[in-house]
């Protein structure tokens, strides 16, 4: 019964809520510029209740528009500005598409259902355009420190954006907030003929000497559907101008230690902004009133530089460099020491006397100056094995290979590349060493030869040889060479032939062996019948030619006694010459009577020779014949 009573009271007030048409939208919905707005709109009625209409408006200062209608399943678009950018789906969610910034409004859903009511609710539509990338635009004047009113540092400008931004400020990534006098931020935001917003900011301060390294960039805020965004300027930094309060001198060089030879330069440095006006001054004491002396140093000064050059020891010492602030005139100072290292006085000295003889002691002493301590190092030509270090070098014993050129190279520890050198000729004296190119020499007899002496020493000797012949000398590297061209003879190839070395030291004689030289035996070769060869030919014609001479020779000399005879028989038949017919008598004898001719011929021929004259003449005769002549002129 209590529960039956309870219902009677609740129907009465079920009956009127049932009777009305509840819609539901959200409040806000976002969009960005040129998407799609997506507008839902929920309703709830009783279960066997049907809707009959839907209209879409929206609202202005002074009335509602109708944009979109739906009645009994038909649809409906007015004639407004969203024709043919609005449509419903099943949800009874209204789309537009393309959206622009004046569809920033609120719109109105309105559900009829029949003899249940009418119900409506409103949403607000809010479009969003992202500005483009912030500008900033640094004060390209500069800015001085220490004025009194504040100074633009940069401008920021943020264009193109809906809703309009607002404008920050970053100093080093830190956010700067207005500060009386010494932070001021002034905005300015403009809409324009497109609807969009146009925000600028400008950023004045007072700024410290620490602020010429400091980093300003602006941040732009806006808004965007699903939140807030951020965007960020380039970071820029300001001239800013300072006084100076600080000089510093700083001596450039190829190392820390200058050496002589170096290029030295001196920087000079202001820590003000403009830099001050440099000039450079060398300073000295004066050795009469003990004060200081500047003497300025005349070069091109570029950007607080001046370049000394080469330097050498005398550019040792103290100098200063000025720099003049032309804001405050006011002009600071700062000083440097240059040090040039440098090795001079290089001598070397020996201490023995000169020249130097086989066997005896030899002292080298190398003395030199420098701006440092020295270290001395020898060796022995240019790339020589050391030697020992120390300014002295004992050579103890020295023989001829000790002669040559002895460098001392002296070096200053700790300054790196500073070295000289000096060589001294170490000249040993001594007899001379001989030596030739072949001890035994294989020779013929007859021939020229040309034979070879090489002789070592200091003084330069002199050659001689014990055979005659052409001579010819010539000197190379502390030694003679002795050429000898001689013609061999039996003598010398049984006595050999001395070649002499001499100076005021010594004499050496070294000798050489002529041996006889063995000729080989050439083979016979006969040639094929027919085809005799052009070499052949040759080695036979020498044979035949010599053969040709010999026969000459001995028709000429029958020629001449020929005529001989002739003339003693033609004397004789005249009776200018009486003959006789007993005893003969050689012409040739010293003591033989004037009356009495005897002529003696004897042949000089070699057996062949003979036979070939028998063999002209077609007349044979007995060996023993052939060895001598006599005619015997007589009366």
């Amino acid at each position: 019964m209590a529960a039956r009573g309870l219902l009677l009271l609740l129907l009465p007030l079920l009956r009127g809520y049932a009777s009305k048409v509840e819609v539901s939208m959200p409040s806000v919905v976002e969009v960005d510029l040129g998407h799609t707005a997506m507008l839902p709109c929920s309703f709830f009625i009783l279960p066997d209740s049907n809707i009959t209409y839907i209209h879409w408006s929206y609202i202005t200062r002074s009335s509602r528009i109708r944009i979109y209608s739906w009645v009994q399943g038909k649809e409906f678009v007015e004639d407004s500005p969203y024709v043919g950018r609005v449509s419903m789906d099943d949800t009874f969610t209204l789309a537009i598409t393309q959206t622009t910034l004046q569809d920033a409004r609120v719109f109105v859903c309105q559900v009829g259902a029949g003899s249940l009511g009418v119900g409506e609710n409103r949403t607000e539509l809010r479009v969003y355009k992202a500005p483009e990338p912030p500008e900033i635009h640094a004060n390209e004047a500069g800015i001085s420190v220490g004025t009194r009113e504040s100074q633009e540092i940069a401008e920021c400008v943020v264009r193109n954006s809906f809703p309009g931004p607002n404008i920050t400020w970053l100093k080093d990534g830190h956010r700067l907030h207005p500060e009386d006098d010494k932070v001021k931020i002034m905005d300015t935001r403009t809409q324009e003929a497109s609807g969009l917003f146009t925000a600028r900011s400008r950023l004045l301060a007072h700024v410290t000497r620490q602020d010429r390294h400091a980093y300003f960039q602006c941040q732009a805020h806006y808004l965007l559907s699903g939140g807030d965004r951020q965007a960020q300027s380039p970071k820029v930094q300001v001239h800013i101008f300072y006084p100076t309060e600080n000089v510093s001198l700083v001596i450039d060089a190829p190392r820390p230690q200058v050496k002589e030879g170096d290029h030295v330069t001196l920087h000079c440095q202001g820590d003000g902004n403009p830099p001050p006006e440099y000039s450079f001054f060398r300073v000295q004491n004066n050795t009469a009133t003990g004060e200081e002396e500047e003497h300025e140093l005349l070069g091109k000064v570029d950007k607080g530089v001046l370049s000394l050059g080469k330097v050498h020891k005398e550019y040792t010492g103290h100098y200063r460099c000025k720099g003049l602030d032309l804001d405050t005139m006011e002009t600071l100072t700062a000083d440097a020491e240059l040090v040039v290292n440098y090795i001079e006085g290089l001598k070397v000295t020996k201490e023995s006397p000169e020249p130097v003889l086989e066997g005896h002691n030899l002292t080298l002493t190398c003395e030199a100056r420098g701006s440092r301590p020295l270290a001395f190092h020898w060796h022995k030509d240019k790339k020589g094995k050391a030697l020992g270090s120390g300014p002295q070098l004992q050579l103890s014993n020295v023989m001829r290979e000790a002669a040559g050129n002895y460098i001392c190279e002296v070096t200053m520890p700790g300054v790196q590349g500073l070295s000289r050198n000096k060589q001294a000729l170490v000249v040993v004296y001594g007899k001379p060493q001989v030596s030739v190119e072949e001890p035994g020499v294989p020779v013929q007899e007859n021939e020229l030869v040309t034979l070879t002496c090489i002789a070592l020493a200091q003084p330069e000797p002199s050659i001689t040889w014990s055979a005659n012949g052409t001579v010819q000398n010539r000197t190379e590297n502390y030694s003679v060479v002795s050429n000898l061209t001689v013609q061999v003879t039996s003598k010398l190839m049984r006595s050999g032939i001395n070649c002499t070395a001499t100076n005021y030291l010594g004499v050496v004689t070294h000798h050489i062996h002529l041996e006889r030289r063995m000729t080989p035996t050439t083979p016979t070769t006969t040639a094929p019948a027919g085809n005799t060869t052009m070499e052949t030919i040759k080695k036979e014609q020498k044979p035949r030619e010599s053969k040709g001479v010999i026969i000459v020779a001995v028709i000429v000399c029958i020629l001449v006694l020929a005529v001989l005879g002739a003339v003693l028989y033609f004397l004789h038949k005249k009776g200018k010459i009486p003959c006789g017919r007993t005893g003969k008598q050689d012409i040739t004898k010293p003591d033989a009577r004037k009356d009495e001719v005897v002529v003696e011929v004897k042949s000089d021929k070699l057996p062949e020779e003979a036979g070939l004259l028998q063999a002209t003449n077609g007349d044979q005769k007995p060996a023993g014949d052939q060895g001598e002549k006599y005619i015997d002129l007589r009366h």
